[in-house]
């Protein structure tokens, strides 16, 4: 709000810049700057937007729903959001959530209300007028009904905020007809239609000063007054529906792409994309994990990195740094630069494995297989590091990390031709190392 833009006016900027002005700068308008995970997930990617929101003016969900989760910690409080951007903790900058995102109303709501308690002011927020399906069973793998609402999509017949903003009678009828086709395909599904739509009116008068299009609010934003605007990708690049580990994936484009298409901006508007991963590799779930360590080491990890969802609850699969992954993850969204967090769980490891190609057979395969049966299959060839030995979560300079652990970062950096920005050493924002 400090930057002058006013959040209300969403229908056209009222000073505009000139043509000389727009040729002056370059460029089709501001920049976004995009924040992704680059392996499956639970890298530290909200860590980084509560970094980057510090100095932004507008930060903006692209896609996924309440399947993701993300830590902040701040002052020594910690914060778990699922819908609302992690840059919301910033009192400086306007949260948006836009087109492509599923929202679970009663989910966002007691988001709301929860950090509302912990003094965020959450309803310096906006909703995208175009975005929601109404999902009347929860189904898949976090059990929050994700998939089936993004089915309904694909199919035509899905439900959306403008829809629950127009006409609630005929809203009502649209829901009773979704209703009746997922009780025609499970017919053990009982569904209290008219208590869900009496709730329903309830959010739809709630979240109503909170809704705009979205399409009008992002073009003024990066055609109007110079501001920063940052994009916080949910889940990661492995997850993404088309270029994840199908179909072990999430039912989103997490991916650069989602920040076009969730957000209705253009290509040419994306500016510094930066990806994130931890220094070593988790997953949630089944599906092919070609570095996971199911030995001390895994066991080690998961321990010492309190690796357990966000969302689920579920403990996290643990393994080596997978440098595959992450030049597959580059190859798609031209990182920028990368953060790695979490270096410190490494501090007490008398070795330290990196995983760097994928063999069949004996033999190197150039590419990383996009067939399941493919990737189980595959032996992983390891570069071995000898550990640092020294407690790394108290350093605050690139210079104070050990020789091996600096060594470490840079093979890192010089395998996936990526520079690293940013070397996270703990929970809070005050460890994470900026490197340039």
């Amino acid at each position: 709000m400090s930057s002058g833009w006013s959040a209300n006016d969403h229908k056209s900027y009222s000073n505009p810049p000139s043509a000389a002005e727009k040729r002056a700068r370059h460029d089709s308008g501001n920049k976004v700057t995009v924040v992704l995970g680059a392996q499956w997930g639970d890298e530290g990617k909200g860590k980084v937007v509560d970094l980057l929101a510090t100095e932004s003016d507008l930060v903006c969900r692209c896609q996924g729903g309440n399947n993701a989760g993300h830590t902040v910690v701040v002052d020594e409080k910690e914060y778990d959001f699922h819908l609302l951007p992690s840059g919301i903790i910033s009192t400086k900058c306007i949260s948006f959530i836009g087109n492509g995102v599923v929202i679970h109303l009663p989910g966002l709501f007691e988001e709301i209300d929860k950090n509302e308690k912990k003094g965020i002011f959450c309803h310096h927020f906006h909703i995208h007028a175009n975005i929601t399906r109404f999902s009347v069973k929860h189904i898949g793998t976090t059990k929050k009904g994700i998939g089936p609402t993004y089915a309904c999509k694909a199919s035509r017949t899905g439900l959306r905020i403008c829809d629950l903003m127009a006409d609630f009678s005929e809203f009502s009828s649209r829901v009773k007809k979704l209703v009746q086709q997922y009780q025609s395909m499970f017919p053990a599904l009982k569904v209290e239609v008219e208590g869900e739509l009496k709730k329903l009116k309830e959010y739809a008068e709630r979240i109503r000063p909170l809704v705009r299009d979205g399409v009008y609010f992002m073009y003024d934003a990066i055609h109007g007054s110079p501001k920063k605007i940052l994009v916080e990708g949910a889940n990661a690049a492995l997850l993404d529906i088309d270029f994840g580990t199908y179909p072990f994936v999430t039912s989103s484009n997490c991916t650069v792409g989602g920040v076009c298409t969730g957000l209705g901006i253009p290509p040419a508007n994306i500016g510094d994309v930066y990806g994130v991963s931890k220094a070593y590799t988790t997953r949630v779930g089944i599906g092919a994990f070609p570095t996971e360590q199911l030995n001390a080491v895994g066991e080690l990890l998961q321990t010492r990195g309190h690796e357990v969802g966000v969302t689920t609850g579920r403990k996290r699969r643990c393994g080596w740094l997978d440098l595959v992954i992450l030049k597959y993850a580059h190859m798609i969204n031209g990182f920028t630069a990368l953060a790695l967090t979490k270096l410190d769980i490494l501090d007490v490891l008398e070795e330290i494995k990196v995983g760097v190609a994928y063999k069949i057979n004996g033999k190197r395969i150039p590419y990383f297989p996009a067939n399941m049966e493919v990737l189980q299959k595959v032996e992983v060839e390891y570069e071995t590091f000898s550990g640092w030995k020294t407690d790394t979560s108290a350093v605050r300079k690139w210079s104070d990390l050990p020789p091996k652990a600096q060594n470490y970062i840079r093979f890192v950096e010089n395998h996936i031709g990526v520079p690293i920005k940013w070397v996270g050493v703990g929970k809070s924002r005050e460890c994470m190392i900026q490197m340039f």
